[in-house]
């Protein structure tokens, strides 16, 4: 697809030829770019395949009317402003097209000068709404990433070189670093900050599901595919898509990633059709993509297209530096969550903290604090509100005193199944279906593993996948 001029792309819906023509050569001089559709099946396709930024409807045509047209529009986008259009305009009809979520409503013949108001603030409210939302992801997201140390300063500072340009960026780091609050950084800093921001875990996503996640699919492709569905790379268009965790994506979808990173371009799952896409790829993994390469599980080829401008982000217990600026921002952060302003900790607290070695990252600390936070009577969290296991600076599996009467065989090795299992499960973000094959055990023995030695998630509640 062309760039998309500066008025917009319009799609004007009416069984009326004349109409059509008419509207099309005042929008023409307006600056706008036209499209056109005589029936409500045919909208609803451009809708789905040209993605326009408005669309002028009739309400009276035959087969699908403008109402149930505007109904299909509204499953496939939520905010595209539809503006009702009828010779036979009355305040019914006016009425069900605003609870249907219509912008306005015009009578014809039409006022041109009240076409072109309307429209213009039609797409003024549209621009106001992606911006916003994308300014909410920003800064809802960005507060992690934060840190003193050097390797977070240049880290920073690269963001600001790459994020103007097209690049695409590989980032790799352990589990719980922030790999997506980073991705998110570079999109909010780059010209595509109005576009969206879509993030997708190639690692959540069974093999015979990533396709049709990423790409789509078209009505009949397979059982169940009633109508046509966007993929993720459609909803990214003109922005940014997160591949995370891309080096568990299966060989045959790497090559077609290859594609689209060559191309631009894609097919959706069921279809013959070229869809053109305007997409930045940023891919995030926490494996080493060299020994995937030599093992065979990763294309050479799509390394090279992704690794244009990699950052490789440090575990924190090589920067603890950044881990007092992090402490601050979450006890901050959950201190207001929980009505508990002007929180801090006390300074053994810090110190204990600090000297721990936190094997899963931002997030195992991110989610310390918020416990703590929860637990705190006072303005000072004390370290006695610190896990033991952290404020020991040893792991759980250890806690048991060997030499104790209680250290019999059943409950050590209980205590190091609880630990074993607790830590494979947040090195997999407490994916059930990833940790069974990491293990070698059955998922259903997994499940009942982890119920038995009561583990739980503590984002979620419990195992997930």
């Amino acid at each position: 697809m062309k760039d998309k001029p500066m008025g917009g792309v319009v799609l004007v819906v009416d069984d009326e030829k004349r109409v059509r023509e008419s509207v099309r050569a005042i929008l023409e001089d307006e600056g706008y770019s036209v499209l056109e559709a005589d029936d409500g099946e045919s909208a609803l396709s451009k809708v789905a395949e040209d993605r326009p930024d408005a669309v002028l409807l009739d309400v009276w045509m035959p087969g699908i009317d403008g109402i149930e047209t505007l109904k299909g529009i509204r499953q496939q986008d939520q905010d595209l402003p539809v503006i009702i259009m009828s010779g036979h305009g009355n305040i019914e009809t006016a009425v069900s097209a605003t609870k249907l979520g219509a912008y306005d409503f015009l009578e014809k013949p039409l006022s041109l000068d009240r076409l072109n108001l309307v429209l213009r603030n039609a797409l003024s409210q549209r621009k106001l709404v992606e911006e916003n939302r994308a300014l909410r992801d920003s800064f809802r997201k960005g507060s992690d990433l934060v840190g003193h140390s050097l390797a977070m300063k240049e880290i920073l500072d690269q963001v600001k070189i790459v994020a103007p340009t097209h690049a695409s960026v590989l980032i790799t780091g352990e589990n719980g670093t922030g790999k997506e609050l980073l991705a998110r950084e570079v999109h909010a800093s780059s010209h595509r900050i109005q576009g969206p921001f879509v993030a997708v875990n190639c690692a959540a996503i069974p093999d015979n599901l990533i396709e049709s996640e990423l790409f789509g699919y078209e009505r009949g492709a397979f059982t169940g595919a009633t109508s046509r569905k966007k993929g993720k790379f459609d909803l990214a268009h003109r922005g940014t898509l997160l591949l995370d965790e891309i080096g568990d994506m299966s060989l045959a979808t790497q090559a077609k990633i290859l594609r689209v990173l060559e191309d631009q371009v894609f097919q959706r799952v069921g279809g013959n059709r070229d869809v053109e896409v305007d997409v930045r790829i940023i891919a995030a993994t926490n494996k080493d993509l060299a020994l995937e390469i030599a093992e065979g599980r990763f294309r050479e080829d799509l390394f090279f297209r992704l690794n244009v401008f990699p950052f490789h982000i440090p575990p924190i217990r090589e920067r603890k530096e950044d881990i007092m600026p992090l402490l601050t921002t979450f006890v901050e952060e959950f201190g207001n969550s929980y009505s508990k302003p002007d929180l801090v900790f006390s300074t053994e607290a810090v110190r204990l903290m600090t000297a721990y070695q936190w094997p899963g990252n931002i997030r195992e600390l991110r989610n310390v604090v918020e416990r703590m936070a929860i637990l705190s009577t006072g303005r000072i969290i004390e370290a006695d509100l610190i896990p033991e296991s952290i404020s020991r600076g040893k792991p759980a599996v250890h806690d048991m005193d060997m030499d104790s009467k209680e250290a019999d065989y059943r409950k050590a090795k209980e205590t190091f199944e609880r630990e074993f299992f607790r830590r494979r499960l947040e090195r997999n973000e407490w994916n059930v279906s990833r940790t069974s094959v990491e293990v070698g055990l059955e998922r259903s023995n997994l499940h009942r593993k982890i119920k038995q030695l009561g583990l739980v998630n503590p984002e979620k509640g419990s195992g997930n996948g």
